[in-house]
């Protein structure tokens, strides 16, 4: 069984860290494709939330929204792959602030392609979500290993 759970975070933290990789050599001077995809999804999603939530959202540069994920996704996957529960938090961290701004399934027409492209990829962000806090309840729930100390026993005299 540890084998097999060594082998699976292997696989899941080195899918966020090769995405981290991947987006790291593109990020240039103007935060590469990232930042250009990204971009005015993230000012539709700043511009929703203010409108419903009636405050003003501030000002961030997208550069910066590019190096945080950036940073989770990198830091995160590989803090999980050596078994920390620091490195899933991270990567719920990540998932949780990027799920809703980049698969916004939302700003489409129901019937329309994009909507259930989008859906599928938000629900499987979803799934990634319940993986990680799954993962953070089963550590919490091993017990921890009991050091094996001798018990005294007392002289009768």
């Amino acid at each position: 069984m540890g084998v097999l759970s060594s082998v699976g975070r292997v696989l899941f933290g080195s899918f966020f860290l090769l995405s981290a990789y991947r987006e790291g050599r593109e990020y240039g001077s103007d935060g590469g494709p990232a930042a250009r995809y990204l971009e005015p999804k993230f000012n539709l999603f700043a511009k929703q939330v203010s409108t419903n939530t009636g405050m003003a959202v501030p000002h961030i540069d997208i550069k910066t929204v590019i190096a945080t994920t950036l940073y989770l996704k990198a830091y995160g996957g590989g803090l999980f792959i050596l078994y920390s529960s620091f490195g899933a938090f991270l990567l719920l961290v990540y998932l949780a602030l990027i799920t809703p701004v980049m698969y916004d399934f939302y700003n489409y027409e129901m019937g329309s392609p994009q909507f259930f492209q989008l859906l599928t990829q938000f629900s499987q962000n979803l799934a990634l979500c319940g993986a990680l806090i799954f993962f953070l309840g089963m550590k919490k729930s091993i017990p921890r290993r009991q050091s094996k100390r001798r018990t005294v026993k007392t002289k009768t005299t």
